[in-house]
């Protein structure tokens, strides 16, 4: 785009170091102010409405409907990508992120808020997948965990600077001003997408009549499932801890519970990037994705403990730690995993149900057990939770098992084995070669 260099398709295949992949840094740039314009003012809106003396359920409902924008551009972006390529969906889903945060300062009320946060969503939801979906398209299978894994440390990075910076940044210069400073920051995206270049198109396989088909829910439906029961506590963790840690210690528990949130996504951002430097080292995604959804249910069944238990507000790190230290890893491995049973040609697609999966995950999260806090305390609450977790571990433990026999699609499978190999040499030697090679 905008002069840039295509892309081929044996530049990408040559690669032994993922760091010099054409067209990375300024994807990571474009994923870092992404991420960060969400997160500056994923609470600053609804606390922006509630101190303009809205309803509680509008400042809910604003969240809810940037969130639902979200899902449904996420099932559609993949058409997008097809049709118009990565540089422009990115380009244009950076202004309909960034642009329209401006958009706040007119007011609170119903209609001019929804109508921002909904083409906010647009943006945000296409931005997601395409950015996910590209870091597949920009190194060879055998560094996509590294590259997976720095794509997920950047995100983290993002949204532990940004959550508790916007709040910070109200008490100090405004809401107005900072829904500036997030418009500038989707600009800081739009600016990077001009230097990313265009994606060559998957090489064709040729129809053989040993051709085998599998629909395509039959390869991602476990991945994704194991992701989206891990991100229901993740929704009732973000929602629910630090409410919960002021029931703990009146004085400190909330605030303790902000740093809480923090430890999680920086256990997280680290987890995730070193799952992908394991899955590279072994060949094969998938190999830590159970011992880290057991991390998970242990982390939230932990958080239950603490509870009922009324255990001091500081064993929490202890719980936090171990959730976000699972989580994290279980992120990338459903990532890679998608893009390894997928033929090369639906990245698009394996990045979009991703994205669909940790996002209704969180959703769903926020609206079941937000109703279970309505008739239980918050120590079963999180039991609850754990227990949900453990229902992901079941299916991907019988996943393994019939996996044995699993069918793959040998048009993909030929594709693995010409990219996941690297190049090797090897000491000559005056072996005779059979006729017929």
């Amino acid at each position: 785009m905008f002069g840039v260099r295509p892309l081929t398709r044996d530049e990408v295949d040559s690669l032994t170091n993922v760091w010099r992949a054409r067209g990375l840094i300024p994807v990571l740039v474009a994923v870092a102010s992404a991420f960060a314009a969400w997160s500056l003012l994923l609470p600053v809106v609804p606390t922006a409405v509630i101190d303009a003396g809205q309803s509680a359920s509008l400042a809910g409902l604003s969240t809810g409907v940037f969130m639902l924008a979200t899902v449904l551009t996420q099932v559609c972006t993949p058409w997008a990508l097809r049709r118009f390529g990565y540089s422009i969906i990115m380009a244009v889903a950076s202004m309909l992120l960034g642009i329209p945060a401006l958009g706040y300062i007119i007011g609170m009320d119903a209609a001019p808020l929804l109508t921002v946060s909904a083409i906010r969503g647009i943006g945000f939801g296409a931005l997601s997948v395409a950015e996910a979906a590209i870091i597949a398209e920009l190194v060879p299978l055998r560094l996509l965990g590294s590259a997976t894994g720095i794509f997920g440390g950047v995100v983290g990075l993002a949204q532990m600077i940004a959550l508790p910076s916007g709040l910070a940044l109200v008490d100090r210069i405004g809401y107005d001003a900072v829904y500036m400073i997030a418009a500038s920051i989707g600009g800081i995206s739009l600016i990077a997408c001009a230097a990313i270049p265009a994606i060559p198109p998957p090489d064709s396989e040729p129809e053989t009549t040993n051709m085998v088909h599998v629909p395509m829910w039959h390869l991602v439906l476990v991945p994704a499932l194991a992701l989206m029961f891990v991100t229901t506590a993740y929704g009732a963790i973000t929602n629910f801890l630090p409410v919960s840690m002021r029931d703990l210690d009146p004085a400190t528990g909330a605030a303790m519970g902000g740093v809480m949130l923090g430890v999680m996504n920086f256990a997280s951002m680290i987890s995730r990037y070193t799952a992908g430097k394991i899955m590279d080292r072994r060949g094969q995604p998938g190999t830590v994705l159970i011992p880290c959804q057991v991390l998970c249910a242990l982390g939230v069944l932990l958080m239950a403990a603490i509870l009922a238990l009324e255990l001091p507000v500081w064993t929490m790190l202890l719980a936090a730690l171990c959730y976000g230290a699972g989580f994290g890893a279980v992120q990338n491995e459903a990532l890679t995993m998608m893009f390894y049973r997928l033929p090369r040609s639906k990245t698009s697609e394996a990045s979009a149900i991703w994205n669909i999966a940790f996002d209704g995950g969180t959703g769903l999260g926020s609206t079941f057990y937000g109703m279970l806090i309505a008739t239980m305390a918050f120590a079963p609450m999180f039991g609850i939770a754990s227990g949900v977790i453990a229902i992901g571990l079941i299916v991907t433990l019988l996943d393994r098992q019939l996996g044995r026999h699993r069918v793959v699609e040998v048009n993909n499978l030929s594709a693995r084995l010409k990219a996941v190999q690297a190049p090797r040499r090897y000491p000559s030697k005056n072996k005779k070669q059979p006729k017929n090679q």
